[in-house]
């Protein structure tokens, strides 16, 4: 379960940054995946809410150990 948490955490973190980067800097998307995850006209808060939710699930598994 630990591990499992470590990588949903590593993808969203990931994700969430990878979204978040192109969507300011209006570049290409590396996680294609998250835009089906976030609703149309709310990508900034979503890909923010991508970021803290990875965060969330990682810091357990890394605590664990």
């Amino acid at each position: 379960m630990k591990n499992l948490l470590g990588y949903l955490g590593f993808v969203l973190i990931l994700g969430g940054g990878s979204g978040l980067l192109a969507d300011r800097l209006g570049g290409f998307r590396l996680f294609g995946f998250v835009r089906f995850l976030v609703p149309d006209g709310h990508e900034t808060v979503g890909y923010a809410a991508l970021l803290v939710l990875g965060v969330l699930l990682a810091i357990p598994a890394a605590r664990r150990g």
